[in-house]
């Protein structure tokens, strides 16, 4: 699968509501504030069914995905609902397997050298470092040695503050949680809060 919508909406919120309505509400304060790379994560309640009405709302306006895919049977409902790629914690080889199947993107998670090579030996498109916020930028770099062709989305740990540092250690893109989709904002229902945090964002990008 090509990687060129990811180049181009390499901000990834990685989105862990409370519920279905405040993903939904979630994601268009993201998009407001020019994030548009969205990751439902199974976390989330009804997952596959906030992913079916972004799609609905958004369309070709949101590079949309699913995230913490643990078993097969999520991987094919996600992209049943529209997800265009999807993202696993780790590197297992049968659900790896299954997000192949689907023709969507697959990022595969791991932190070590060795998880690493095995998350490129089951053919992800995508390693996801994770956490990242263990190692920092000093430790993406790192890795650029043993693996400098490696496909790395760093995720965990990642702010406005050091998204810069991100990138030039090597990132394709980022996954933000919580640093850029605030629990406290969410459960306030403050979207104009997410809409800035977006566009501070998205300006460190820029």
């Amino acid at each position: 699968m090509t990687l060129d919508l990811l180049r181009r909406n390499p901000i990834v919120a990685v989105l862990r509501a409370p519920t279905a309505e405040v993903a939904l509400s979630t994601v268009d304060a993201l998009v407001a504030g020019g994030v548009t790379a969205i990751e439902v994560t199974y976390s989330t309640p009804d997952a596959a069914g906030v992913i079916r009405e972004v799609a609905r709302r958004h369309g070709a306006g949101v590079y949309l995905g699913a995230g913490t895919i643990t078993t097969p049977e999520q991987a094919a409902e996600a992209a049943e609902a529209g997800a265009q790629f999807l993202v696993s914690p780790g590197s297992v080889p049968r659900i790896a397997a299954a997000m192949h199947a689907t023709g969507c993107v697959t990022m595969l998670g791991a932190l070590t050298p060795t998880e690493v090579m095995v998350a490129q030996d089951l053919g992800a498109d995508v390693v996801k470092v994770f956490p990242a916020s263990l190692g920092g930028p000093a430790y993406l770099r790192a890795l650029r040695g043993p693996f400098p062709n490696a496909v790395l989305m760093p995720t965990g740990g990642v702010n406005a503050g050091n998204l810069a540092e991100w990138f030039a250690a090597g990132a394709i893109a980022v996954g933000a949680g919580g640093d850029l989709v605030s629990s406290a904002a969410m459960a306030s229902g403050d979207w104009l809060a997410i809409t800035a945090s977006a566009r501070a964002f998205v300006a460190a990008r820029a």
